[in-house]
């Protein structure tokens, strides 16, 4: 797999441009002189079949660009592009459609029904999408995240871990262009973690999807391509080829830089 990090397959991409392009966005809260400032002018394309890590002190804008590049959240100004389509500008009717069909979601709560089972969780995109529901690809899926066997069970008889893995599968049955994952290692232990990153590397660099994870955690950062750093709303750097303690270095300079300038700023 470490081969693939290195090049991306034309044939499972192909489309051209980027996957993800933002475009001079801008998002403020309120009005006024107690507006806030989330995202203050962000210019960024993610190329197709990526790893991108996201990462800033608190208060940087990290949800809100999140939000913004998956269409969960409308920019004050700016355009936000998914696979060169414009989405900036869609009734909240198509917006929806698109997110269903094109757009993947893991969160750091796995947001799974307790009342499906494992296997109608994975199914969920598709049925909401009105789409034919591929049984067989979900439990390729659930197989894939070594859960094979697992689909009548329901969610409250799996780990933390395995939940995760049920998101992660969830997230691909569309096979959509872009994952976004928000913190998606946050509630579990230190090895259930590491499972779930490899799991999501594995879907860039076996599957082709294209990745966008926020996170805090160093070591989660540098399962990906390239971390970009946001800090007071705009971007303050990135690494290629990050490692732990190289990201943890970059976070240190940015808090004592920033880490005090927007007190009560959105996240």
């Amino acid at each position: 797999m470490a081969s693939r990090r290195d090049r991306v397959s034309t044939e499972q991409h192909p489309g051209h441009g980027p996957a993800v392009e933002l475009r001079a966005v801008r998002r403020a809260y309120g009005r006024g002189e107690g507006a806030v400032q989330a995202l203050r002018g962000v210019d960024l394309a993610l190329p197709r079949g990526s790893f991108t890590a996201v990462m800033g002190p608190s208060g940087s804008g990290k949800s809100t660009f999140l939000q913004c590049a998956a269409g969960l959240d409308r920019p004050s100004a700016g355009q936000v592009l998914l696979g060169g389509q414009e989405i900036t500008g869609l009734n909240e009717d198509r917006l929806t459609k698109l997110r269903r069909s094109r757009i993947g979601f893991v969160f750091q709560s796995f947001n799974l029904l307790p009342s499906l089972s494992v296997l109608q969780n994975v199914l969920l995109p598709q049925r909401l999408a009105g789409e034919r529901q591929d049984r067989r690809r979900a439990q390729e899926l659930l197989a894939e995240v070594g859960l094979d066997g697992y689909g009548r069970r329901r969610p409250g008889q799996l780990s933390g871990g395995q939940q995760q893995r049920v998101a992660i599968a969830r997230a691909l049955i569309t096979r959509p262009e872009v994952v976004f994952a928000d913190e998606p290692t946050g509630a579990l232990d230190t090895r259930s973690a590491q499972e779930v990153l490899g799991l999501l590397r594995r879907a860039v660099d076996t599957f082709g999807a294209t990745v966008v994870m926020v996170t805090h955690d160093p070591v989660a950062a540098s399962h990906s391509d390239r971390v970009l750093f946001l800090a007071d709303g705009l971007l303050a750097g990135e690494l290629t080829r990050p490692d732990p303690q190289s990201v943890a270095d970059r976070m240190v300079a940015l808090t004592a830089a920033h880490g005090g300038r927007h007190a009560g700023a959105a996240a």
